[in-house]
């Protein structure tokens, strides 16, 4: 049916030649069957029509056919679509400020609610289950040394060589060890470690909470008495306290091995050299600092994580935003705490 309708530009033509047109029949004697695409010319025409103010019969069309066309005329289209003005720079800046003054409220009451489950498991009164906090800990533990290796690895390489161009111009290329192992053990390694566990592991808890939230089982955890703080929240927090040290450890330790190939191979290094140069530069406390770090990273992540999983609304899009919200939100309480907590090391002397 479709394919035997005339192009609507061909209609335009004939009704805008010199020869007065001043009634347009239509006739459907040899149309045996039809479908919207029949309306919609009908529809096109009739409106070519009435701009010209040409007569239109739609007798001969089958009643179906004119019903449909007398509903598609029944409300008039507007002549142009509402116009949105694009907010300002200004008042743009302004929302995200209010925002951000909003949501406060709410994640200091989510942190004091944390801090209550952490009481409540220190008395032993936490209901949770330990073979979640047991799958949580294989999650954001194990399972991660894959991606944090080839992210530690490459920093630990490009960390080196940075280093190393500019400490060969001295023929300084021993103190790699020193630039790679203390940057590594204080700093980068829970760095990089942290904001690998916030695209990974914060992102993972936003959408698990946020599913649940949708399935509404975080109300059904509440209408049976069940704490969904202590049953949901409080094994994820735990799993990454335990585990963003010790990844922060590996990585740093990683790192150093990177550094170590650059030193030795691409600078000519004596390995045993590097070796006793790294163990002179680094001390407990290096490490101590990193671990410390790491932790921090892992709290601020879980909290992140978790609180924007809680705050999930109820449809599949709010999902995404939530683990987007997630992510973001947890790079940010790394970066402002690392800048924090290397100013307080250096003014304490640590």
């Amino acid at each position: 049916m479709r394919d035997r309708l005339p192009p609507a530009d061909e209609v335009r033509r004939r009704l805008e030649k010199p020869a007065q047109i001043n009634r347009v029949i239509f006739k459907s004697e040899r149309i045996s069957a039809w479908d919207s695409g029949l309306i919609n010319f009908l529809r096109n025409v009739t409106r070519l029509c009435n701009d010209r103010n040409i007569e239109v019969d739609d007798s001969g069309l089958p009643e179906g056919a004119r019903r449909l066309l007398k509903l598609a005329f029944a409300v008039p289209e507007q002549a142009t679509g509402r116009h949105v003005e694009p907010p300002s720079v200004l008042r743009y800046v302004g929302q995200v400020a209010l925002d951000l003054i909003r949501g406060a409220p709410a994640m200091i009451r989510f942190v004091g609610e944390v801090t209550l489950s952490v009481g409540r498991l220190l008395r032993g009164k936490a209901q949770y289950r330990r073979s979640d906090l047991a799958l949580t800990i294989q999650e954001t533990g194990p399972q991660a040394l894959p991606i944090v290796s080839l992210i530690s690895f490459l920093v630990g390489l490009i960390l080196a060589y940075m280093g190393a161009v500019q400490l060969a111009q001295f023929g300084a290329q021993i103190y790699i060890a020193d630039l790679v192992g203390i940057g590594m053990a204080r700093e980068i390694g829970a760095l990089m470690t942290g904001i690998i566990l916030a695209g990974r592991t914060g992102a993972a808890f936003a959408a698990q909470l946020g599913t649940m939230q949708v399935n509404e089982e975080i109300d059904a955890y509440r209408t049976l008495g069940i704490s969904p703080v202590d049953f949901l929240v409080l094994p994820r927090m735990l799993a990454l306290i335990l585990m963003a040290p010790l990844l922060t450890l590996y990585a740093s330790l990683v790192g150093m091995v990177a550094g170590m190939l650059v030193a030795v191979l691409a600078f000519n290094v004596d390995l045993n050299e590097y070796y006793q140069q790294t163990l002179s530069a680094l001390t407990m406390q290096h490490f101590l600092v990193g671990l410390s770090k790491g932790a921090v990273y892992g709290i601020l992540i879980a909290v992140a994580g978790c609180l924007r999983g809680m705050q999930c609304g109820r449809s599949a899009s709010a999902v995404g935003e939530a683990t987007t919200s997630a992510v973001v939100t947890a790079i940010v309480f790394i970066v402002v705490s690392a800048s924090l907590m290397t100013v307080m090391y250096q003014k304490l002397g640590i």
